[in-house]
């Protein structure tokens, strides 16, 4: 059975290409198990108390955290497009001023939205004086789909994401690396149900098997074509061996 180089190669090296992607499919869900499995600990460890020192977010992310300090209203930001039981409403992310020096963002809950007002803020409570906030250091104060700037023109304060480089250089505080997602009741009317992680390992499991299936389609598509180039090529042969009995009768 001949073998044509060119469509072989094709099909080799979508082969290699899928079973790989499949493999790498495969690493990144055993990479979101380990991780589960340290948020799991984090959560029974026992909670670090934030500081003026920077804290790397690769050491303290998904940690328990503690912090004493004062809330900044004057530098509130509400997240828009932040659901809850499928009612619109915001985060309020707003910094807190260290004692000891220093400032950490804090997203303090989720408050709903004026159904009368689009850019009206209801009415939640802000404590004064110094206040102990718990809860759980995350990267961000949550990531939503945003188009263009996002946000609203007529009010700063209200936006779709927060990057805390951006919002450190806007207000010249240096903030830690990370926002503290309260966790302990403040009194303030503000929910605090945060949605568990979501690491996406099953959808992970699921690409790996659909690459390997379609490196099994493209073994299985080869061998076909091959079978039937090879039939064809005995087909072929066929009319000669008689025109050679013919020849020799004669």
């Amino acid at each position: 059975m001949k073998i044509r180089f060119w469509p072989a190669l094709v099909i080799l090296i979508v082969v290699a290409v899928t079973v790989r992607l499949g493999f790498w499919q495969r690493d990144r869900a055993h990479q979101k198990e380990a991780l589960n499995a340290q948020i799991v600990a984090f959560e029974n460890a026992p909670e670090q108390e934030v500081g003026v020192e920077p804290m790397p977010l690769k050491s303290i992310e998904f940690h328990r955290v503690e912090a004493r300090g004062e809330f900044m209203p004057e530098h509130v930001v509400y997240l828009d497009n932040r659901p809850y039981n499928d009612q619109p409403g915001f985060y309020v992310v707003m910094p807190l001023k260290l004692e000891g020096g220093g400032y950490v963002l804090v997203n303090r809950g989720w408050l709903p939205r004026n159904m009368a007002d689009r850019t009206g803020i209801e009415s939640y409570e802000t404590p004064k004086g110094v206040v102990e906030v718990r809860g759980i250091a995350r990267a961000n104060a949550s990531q939503a789909f945003e188009l263009g700037s996002g946000g609203s023109a007529a009010h700063k304060e209200i936006r779709q994401n927060l990057d805390i480089r951006s919002y450190a250089a806007e207000t010249g505080l240096a903030f830690q690396p990370f926002v503290i997602q309260q966790t302990n009741n403040a009194g303030d009317k503000l929910v605090r149900d945060w949605p568990a992680p979501t690491l996406g390992v099953e959808r992970n499991y699921g690409y790996m098997l659909q690459w390997w299936g379609m490196a099994a389609a493209a073994i299985a598509f080869g061998l076909y074509a091959a079978r039937r180039a090879a039939r064809k090529g005995d087909q072929s042969d066929e009319p000669d061996e008689r025109d050679d009995e013919a020849e020799h009768h004669a």
